[in-house]
């Protein structure tokens, strides 16, 4: 099975939703593939990458997110671990860290806590592998509700200030990595 049957199994009818999430995925993953290209001493798994950017947020469909036509129950924050769980049951472990590991820049588990987020506290968020620590970079310069424009890295910052200081340094340091 590829990436675009698993999508079509969760996301079957051509309507807004689907648009929207074909976009967004699409998005990150074409930013992914040329940190990838720009990059090659990094030796990133291109194939992974672009897999993994297109079925990041594949657990939307089950969230209470109306803005982006999501009109589930789970709160959105959720999302990644949905998409997890959607991906092992599929057989993509590895893809489903990189759903779990890309909210924010990663969410630690004192973040969790402190926050009383509704995750559990025996998952890891935090991106490890390299093409996680992609995926999650790429993700922040574009949003879902308005696909036509691109942030610039200080506008991806600013919008990361709400999971605090930790997450913007650890943003801009990919940027001096991956740009």
């Amino acid at each position: 099975m590829d990436y675009q049957s698993i999508i079509d199994k969760y996301y079957p009818s051509e309507n807004e939703l689907r648009r929207i999430l074909l976009i967004h995925s699409r998005q990150v993953a074409d930013r992914c593939l040329k940190i990838a290209k720009a990059h090659p001493e990094l030796r990133l798994d291109e194939e992974f990458l672009e897999e993994a950017a297109m079925l990041h947020d594949i657990g939307i469909f089950r969230c209470d997110a109306p803005s982006i036509q999501c009109f589930g129950t789970e709160p959105y924050i959720r999302h990644g671990l949905i998409g997890g769980q959607i991906l092992r049951e599929e057989g993509w472990g590895r893809h489903a860290l990189v759903c779990e590991r890309h909210t924010g820049t990663g969410l630690s588990r004192e973040q969790i806590e402190c926050q009383q987020l509704p995750l559990p506290l025996d998952v890891r968020f935090e991106p490890e592998a390299m093409e996680e620590q992609v995926v999650c970079y790429a993700d922040k310069f574009y949003s879902k509700t308005h696909p036509e424009r691109e942030r610039t890295v200080v506008e991806a910052a600013q919008s990361l200030e709400k999971f605090g200081e930790e997450g913007v340094s650890r943003f801009l340091g990919w940027a001096k990595m991956f740009e």
